[in-house]
């Protein structure tokens, strides 16, 4: 089993719902949807393209999947996110737009904000205790020769290359997708997301999302609400 602390909207949030029926599943229910496609993209290369983050469910990493700790139980880890949710103000995240990472694509903020930048880190280091060490597997999955300083000391230190100064918040969408296609899976994705950029975004809660065994779907196993957060 292993544990990891996400930001995603609650789950009747309109793009909780958009996001779910484009991605293939919805991480709260676990209900699947069937891909359609639309204009030049098929229902097949949809299902391509979207087969990795169909498994991970829709979010946003703040602590990256971890098992835990010999000392600790399940237990301990919602009495410590309750108690965080409970503490920790929600806020607003000025703009969300379409951005593209490489070859995939995923919502982000229209411009770096430190308050989202600083709850990030505080998540990771707040459930850091939970944490049980890596394994000389899990660590060779990452390609630490392949990473930058930065982020291999990252992967050592806090089992993820990409937190503190490197952490980037975004919501993926898509697996890679090839060169050749990137403008036409761009302009989809810009047409289906409409309703839900270029405005903000409430970071209302903090989720629990939970993998029974490798390469199992994620889904959610707590959602809770961060203080202050509307109902």
């Amino acid at each position: 089993m292993r544990y990891a602390l996400y930001f995603t909207p609650p789950k009747d949030d309109p793009l909780t719902g958009l996001a779910a029926r484009w991605l293939g599943r919805d991480a709260f229910s676990n209900d699947s949807f069937p891909a359609t496609g639309s204009g030049d993209i098929s229902a097949d290369e949809q299902r391509d393209i979207t087969a990795e983050p169909h498994r991970y469910g829709f979010h946003a990493t703040l602590k990256a999947p971890f098992e835990l700790a010999a000392s600790v139980t399940e237990r301990d880890l919602m009495a410590v996110v309750e108690d965080f949710a409970a503490r920790t103000p929600a806020f607003t995240l000025p703009e969300l737009v379409l951005g593209q990472l490489g070859r995939f694509f995923a919502l982000v903020p229209g411009a770096l904000y430190q308050p989202l930048q600083d709850f990030a880190a505080t998540v990771v280091k707040s459930f850091e205790p939970f944490r049980a060490a890596l394994s000389e597997a899990d660590i060779a999955r990452r390609k630490p020769e392949s990473l930058s300083e930065a982020h291999r000391n990252n992967l050592l230190r806090w089992g993820y290359p990409y937190v503190m100064d490197e952490f980037r918040f975004h919501m993926t969408l898509t697996g890679q997708v090839a060169p050749e296609r990137q403008a036409v899976v761009h302009d989809l994705l810009r047409e289906t997301f409409a309703a839900h950029t270029g405005r903000p975004i409430a970071i209302s809660g903090l989720a629990v999302f939970v993998e029974e065994a490798r390469a199992a779907p994620f889904t959610v196993h707590s959602w809770l609400p961060l203080a202050g957060a509307q109902s």
